[in-house]
């Protein structure tokens, strides 16, 4: 949108000039439709055509309980059996037969956020996360308003069939009710989200997510179509997203040089290996930090991150590497390597 349809849409309002400002209108609808923008495009189109009085409203979908979230296309590894359920979970939700509700539960780091924004960008729908510190209130009461008033406002999605909502950490609102350790109050907002998903559009998929599924609410693990289990990683697998992890850095930070050997080396002494959230971690930060000048700087800032307590040629040895390899991660040649070894 440029600046003369802001002066012309303010002219023609000051002026009464509807048959004006619904022309101006059509002409920005139209230019949003160009760029992509469809969801708002048909927006400003459904308000012409159904309101009596224009008033200009332009903008997304705005509300202080959710936060509209970017997808990315960042690939995310995860083990077959867990990308397998979420297919499967992708193909219920395009066949539009009402299965819309799913609750993800794992550890921390195992991908349930991240695999929300990637059903969200297979399915080409926007992801909007509710923000319960908005939601949970300590006036007596306010929190049940809050969670109805929530689900008024998904009422309020233009196309509800192009929304996927996460209610990221569930738990907030949603521990077991019997309880005695919960709060009475905190039960109650839980018997009030039950009664709304029971009334929820079923064109709005939910996806839900949970580090604490041992203690969640039965009454609530009923409400949804699927539980998917997102602690199922063989450290197999968690080897292999590493590797996957590595080479999404190495071509991001445009660094060329590998050596796979020895990256494999290093990742087998991380015992266990962790979940992928902690594992991208140290793998961006070594690769990000390493110098770009010293070649395959960051293997050594990724063997100080798995065992920062020691960097001794003897230990090394030990732990199965050959005198290239600590050379490399030392920065000590061979021949001074060799020679500390024969004098050890």
């Amino acid at each position: 949108m440029k600046k003369k349809n802001v002066i012309n849409l303010i002219r023609y309002h000051a002026e009464n000039n509807e048959p004006g400002f619904r022309s101006e209108a059509y002409e920005i609808a139209k230019e949003f439709d160009q760029l992509g923008d469809y969801q708002l495009a048909e927006y400003i189109m459904a308000l012409l055509s159904n309101a009596n009085t224009f008033v200009p409203q332009m903008g997304d979908f705005s509300s202080g309980f959710f936060e509209k979230v970017p997808v990315g296309n960042e690939p995310l590894p995860l083990p077959e059996c867990i990308e397998q359920d979420v297919m499967g979970m992708v193909n219920a939700i395009s066949r539009n037969l009402g299965i819309n509700k799913y609750l993800f539960q794992g550890a921390p780091g195992t991908g349930k956020t991240e695999t929300a924004k990637q059903v969200a960008r297979i399915l080409n729908r926007d992801l909007y996360a509710v923000d319960f510190s908005a939601v949970i209130d300590s006036k007596l009461g306010q929190t049940q308003k809050n969670i109805v008033s929530l689900f008024r406002e998904m009422t309020e999605f233009v196309h509800p069939e192009k929304v996927i909502v996460l209610f990221d950490e569930i738990d907030s609102i949603a521990l077991d009710r019997t309880n005695s350790n919960d709060l009475r109050e905190m039960g109650r907002a839980t018997s009030t989200l039950l009664k709304e998903l029971d009334r929820m559009d079923e064109r709005i998929v939910l996806l839900a997510t949970t580090n604490l599924f041992e203690h969640f609410d039965k009454a609530m693990v009923r409400r949804f179509d699927s539980v998917i289990d997102f602690s199922r990683y063989t450290q197999k697998d968690l080897a292999e997203i590493a590797e996957i992890l590595l080479n999404e850095f190495l071509n991001k930070f445009k660094c060329t040089s590998r050596n796979v050997r020895l990256f494999r080396k290093i990742i087998s002494l991380m015992n266990p290996i962790p979940y992928p959230g902690e594992l991208k971690n140290i793998i961006r930060s070594s690769v990000a930090f390493s110098k770009p000048t010293v070649e395959l700087d960051y293997l050594k800032r990724l063997y100080k991150n798995v065992c920062p307590e020691t960097m001794d040629v003897r230990v090394l040895q030990s732990q199965g590497f050959t005198v290239r390899e600590i050379e490399i991660l030392t920065g000590i040649s061979k021949s001074q390597v060799a020679r500390e070894l024969k004098e050890g």
